[in-house]
């Protein structure tokens, strides 16, 4: 006699509901909801609207990394790698670093492979950063810094880049610098600003810090989409700086593989020894035959090398097709978000134009008060403009009409 299916033996078990929780949670983050990703990208779908909220690529990725994967997959490497990444790739990583930015990292304690950017900042903060400590954040920021720092028992402390232009104010920073500072986060090309930092910026961070223990957080991944021909200022050039510095760095931006989740932080050993000692436990190895895929990918230099010049020409086309329109484009000097304020057309919460323009005009984005912890409004919207010609036309389109 054969064995019964589950759906034959759940005629023959009680069917119960799943009893509710009695007891008392008290939470670990009160000020923390759904992200606004989230909550926008559902909106989109829901309205059938195209999303230039979310920040991923709408195009496929290489065909040729795809094929690596896959021979690698059945080449058998599809057990755990190593806690801190596979040494060929970090191999490769440390002289990818030297090549472009003159540093030297040692690729045996100082590269470690993590599953995307977001796990690296939280692994680096949860290292790092103590009870009591005071970390540093320049708004509006990426929404994963400040739940990190808290999380950790640490206090973040606010400064903002400056409008118009979102430049920033390093004598505020200076400011707010004292002997409870560990950290300082900067990112660059910013996300969502898309505004990137000069020599001029690093040498005046680099002032700040020195002489102390400020540990300063470096936020890379969108290092290599970068236009107008500015040279990325990675802290990796500045040898007093990168000695006190943590890189944080992704696969998943440079390769248009964002659902990958793979990048890589490069730290001095002492700060490393800590970062991986909580990675460990948070993750231990990230995916195998990725990190072997990307060992031979990487190789090509052509493949991270061109993709400014990609993007570059994304965002032209999209400033061109805007042209008309009464949103006003905002500089951007590198990331794949295009900044717009929309002052001319409504005196909106932009939360509330940003749905609104979804279910009306078809077109999602993402409003940039979501990135300052209390809400500042400029009426701006972040649009991202890493998707198909198509796509971008369409969304035009629609925005023009606005």
């Amino acid at each position: 006699m054969r064995e019964c299916g589950w759906g034959l033996l759940s005629l023959f078990l009680p069917h119960t509901i799943m009893p509710e929780y009695k007891g008392t949670i008290k939470t670990k983050m009160p000020r923390v909801g759904t992200t606004i990703f989230t909550v926008m990208s559902a909106l989109a779908a829901k309205h059938n609207a195209i999303n230039l909220a979310q920040g991923f690529p709408n195009f496929p990725c290489s065909p040729k990394l795809v094929s690596l994967v896959a021979e690698a997959m059945q080449a058998g490497h599809n057990q755990y790698a190593p806690m801190p990444g596979l040494m060929p790739l970090r191999e490769l990583i440390a002289q990818k670093i030297e090549d472009l930015y003159s540093s030297q990292y040692n690729p045996d304690t100082e590269i470690t492979i993590m599953p995307g950017g977001t796990l690296a900042l939280y692994a680096t903060i949860s290292a790092l950063v103590r009870e009591g400590d005071e970390v540093i954040v320049i708004e509006p920021c990426y929404d994963s810094y400040v739940p990190a720092i808290e999380m950790n028992g640490g206090r973040a402390v606010y400064a903002s880049y400056k409008m118009p232009g979102y430049t920033i104010d390093w004598n505020e920073i200076n400011k707010l610098a004292n002997p409870r500072t560990r950290m300082i986060i900067i990112n660059t090309p910013n996300n969502p600003t898309g505004t990137v930092l000069g020599a001029a910026d690093m040498q005046k961070l680099q002032k700040i810090v020195e002489n102390s223990e400020i540990i300063v957080l470096s936020d890379e991944v969108y290092e290599h989409i970068i236009f107008d021909g500015m040279e990325h200022q990675s802290v990796a050039r500045y040898p007093k700086l990168a000695a006190q510095s943590v890189i944080v760095s992704s696969f998943g931006k440079t390769y248009h593989t964002t659902g990958w989740k793979i990048g890589y932080v490069s730290a001095p050993a002492k700060l490393m020894t800590e970062i991986r000692k909580v990675y460990q436990f948070m993750a231990f190895s990230t995916h195998t035959p990725t990190q072997y895929a990307l060992a031979e990918y990487i190789k090509d230099k052509e493949a991270y090398l061109e993709i400014a010049a990609m993007y570059q020409q994304k965002r032209d086309e999209f400033q061109k097709l805007m042209q008309g329109s009464r949103f006003k484009l905002l500089p951007c000097q590198g990331s794949y978000f295009q900044c717009a304020s929309y002052e001319k057309i409504t005196h909106e919460k932009d939360l509330d134009f940003a749905a609104r323009l979804t279910r009306e005009h078809g077109v999602a984005a993402i409003p940039v008060s979501a990135f300052y912890q209390m809400g500042e409004d400029n009426k701006i919207l972040r649009f991202c403009f890493a998707k198909t010609s198509e796509t971008l036309e369409q969304a035009a389109e629609r925005l023009v009409k606005v």
